[in-house]
């Protein structure tokens, strides 16, 4: 059967990871050394990936996870409890993650190369963080709710996640404010993460 909720959940998860791979590419890259506007550009484009992770997946995606998906599983399927809890924990840490990593980057760009270090081991430990993140869901969660949920559950899922539009997920309608965040991200950003110069 066609549950359109997976789909979404899985386009969103790879749109994530995309974005997630883009900024460990920008900070591998790191600011040009040569010319103010390049290197004002290169934060923006860090800053702009960062609002996007803070704004889509932690205020849309996470919670019709854990207020939709995630009590339904557990009441039909009580055996990935332990996982729904650690999935859970994840969402509820994510939010301020992603602050921590804003201000991080904030005083590298204000303080300087010596603010540098903190920001990329965070930034690092965050994308692993995450990339596990999803790697649970997929692995545990999304095929036990394919073998668990009944026609009912999916309508309401397939419903509710059918108004999630992600400026990364090509097949739905995507909401105006994402896709200009999501385009300036691309024109700004460099080759080969974006489109930009560089």
């Amino acid at each position: 059967m066609n549950r359109e909720a997976l789909h979404v959940i899985r386009d969103e998860h790879a749109g994530l990871a995309a974005m997630l791979q883009s900024l460990l590419q920008m900070i591998q890259r790191g600011p040009e050394p040569a010319g103010k506007d390049q290197h004002e550009l290169f934060f923006d484009v860090l800053r702009a990936m960062l609002f996007y992770i803070g704004e889509f997946p932690e205020k849309l995606h996470h919670p019709k996870e854990s207020d939709l998906l995630f009590p339904r599983l557990a009441r039909a399927a009580p055996q990935v409890m332990a996982t729904i809890e650690q999935l859970e924990r994840d969402h509820m840490a994510g939010e301020s993650k992603v602050k921590e990593l804003m201000h991080l980057l904030m005083a590298w760009e204000y303080l300087g190369e010596t603010r540098r270090p903190a920001f990329e081991a965070e930034a690092r430990s965050y994308v692993a963080f995450y990339l596990e993140h999803m790697r649970l869901e997929e692995s545990v969660v999304l095929p036990e709710a394919e073998r668990s949920l009944d026609d009912g559950d999916w309508h309401a899922l397939d419903v509710a996640f059918a108004t999630n539009r992600d400026p990364l997920n090509r097949r739905i309608p995507r909401d105006p404010q994402f896709d200009r965040l999501f385009t300036r991200i691309v024109m700004c950003a460099p080759a080969p993460v974006g489109l930009g110069e560089g």
